[in-house]
């Protein structure tokens, strides 16, 4: 009976698949059965009205308002996904990836860069800029040393070894890592290729480094050309800024492209271009200040006296987990912004969405006959006479209907 504090609805136990376009039921409904004219039990489910609504003070205004912003969101998700865990995992892992890439890429390119000393010193400025401490004056690796790399030798042989299977091993992590905080499970494509195609692309952001450091070293020479052209000094303060300006610009398409690659290609998630394109532009501005302020970072981390003999390495491997940080917290940027859009990270096909759909439908009716089923125990549990021989006939109803259900679930699959 109806008391004025909610609504009755009678849901058919045979029909309660199909009901409601698929649904789940309130949890705090209260499922009820009556006979039909057929026989059939059927389920009342007793919606319960909702309260109303306590007015907010300022502060809680203030909480709610503050909780809805997206950054806030995206922090909380990073955090609740093990973010931070992960950033560590990725930083350990990039540290021996980067020195034995160095080594490996200097032994391959290093016929090429030694011929061009321009071109050389333009990829140790990118690798200085890229990661602060790294390399060059005071750094942990000597370019002249690297100058002498060459492949064909225990040393580039070992470093070989190890860089296909620490930027193999970083990649994997990385990749692991973005799915998890988009909520999907670890592809499933063929761990052969998988790894074939990690190798690819560790081989792939090698040449691209080269690559954006001829493109910056022909922009610096372009420049140069355009500042005597109009009788600029290149020492002077304009000019200096110009050119620094063009750097950042440089690192920052860089960093961009090489996210959105992370992002699409690597994991693998399907991104809409727009939202792709914004989430790696973020991730791109957060590396390029990072980068910037990365002499102060490397600075403040290695001021411990008790440190110093190995403090660049330190400052390296803090260097690393901010950079991992900002990876992962641009890629859930983007998967915030998805949800928010209702776009399905996994991409499913029509047949895949009506599945699932039916999988929710057959899970909330499992729901209501499950609460059905253990009211008319409990009622079984309590009633004597008359009252108890109606009471299990209902009940063995439901088990036939739920039985029948399950079978016909089974034909279907």
């Amino acid at each position: 009976m109806s008391d004025g504090r909610g609504a009755r609805t009678r849901v058919d136990a045979s029909d309660t698949a199909t009901t409601d376009g698929g649904n789940s039921a309130d949890p705090a409904d209260r499922a009820t059965t009556r006979s039909s004219r057929a026989g059939r039990p059927s389920i009342e489910v007793t919606e319960k009205a909702d309260a109303p609504a306590k007015p907010q003070g300022g502060i809680q205004r203030l909480i709610a308002w503050v909780m809805a912003l997206r950054p806030v969101r995206v922090f909380l998700r990073f955090g609740a996904s093990g973010g931070e865990i992960m950033a560590s995992g990725m930083s350990f892992q990039a540290v021996f990836a980067v020195f034995a890439g160095i080594w490996v890429g200097f032994s391959i390119f290093g016929i090429v860069l030694a011929s061009n000393p321009q071109l050389m010193d333009a990829v140790v400025a990118q690798l200085s800029n890229a990661i602060p401490g790294l390399i060059g004056e005071g750094g942990a690796i000597d370019p002249e040393a690297l100058s002498q790399a060459r492949i064909f030798g225990w040393t580039g042989a070992i470093a070989l070894v190890g860089l296909v299977l620490t930027a193999v091993r970083w990649l994997a992590s990385t990749r692991d890592s973005i799915r998890r905080l988009f909520r999907l499970d670890p592809p499933t494509t063929n761990p052969v290729i998988l790894k074939l195609k990690d190798f690819g692309l560790a081989l792939a952001f090698g040449i691209a480094i080269v690559l954006s450091s001829a493109v910056s070293l022909i922009s610096n020479q372009g420049l140069a050309l355009v500042f005597d052209l109009f009788g600029v000094d290149t020492e002077s303060p304009l000019a200096l800024v110009a050119v620094w300006l063009l750097g950042v610009l440089v690192v920052f398409l860089f960093d961009s492209v090489v996210l959105g690659v992370a992002f699409r290609v690597l994991s693998g998630v399907k991104i809409p271009r727009r939202r792709l394109i914004v989430g790696a532009a973020i991730g791109g501005a957060a590396l390029g200040v990072l980068k910037i302020l990365g002499t102060q970072l490397l600075g403040g981390a290695t001021s411990n006296p008790l440190l110093a003999s190995f403090a660049v390495i330190i400052g390296i491997m803090i260097f690393l987990n901010l950079v991992c940080r900002v990876i992962l917290i641009s890629a859930t940027w983007i998967a915030v912004g998805m949800d928010d859009a209702g776009i399905d990270a996994r991409a499913l096909s029509p047949e895949q969405q009506e599945q699932e759909r039916l999988q929710r439908v057959a899970d909330a009716r499992d729901t209501l006959v499950q609460a059905e089923r253990e009211r008319l125990q409990n009622e079984l549990a309590s009633t004597h006479g008359l009252a108890r021989r109606r009471v299990r006939k209902k009940l063995e109803r439901l088990e036939e209907l739920d039985e029948a259900r399950a079978v016909e679930l089974a034909k279907k699959h």
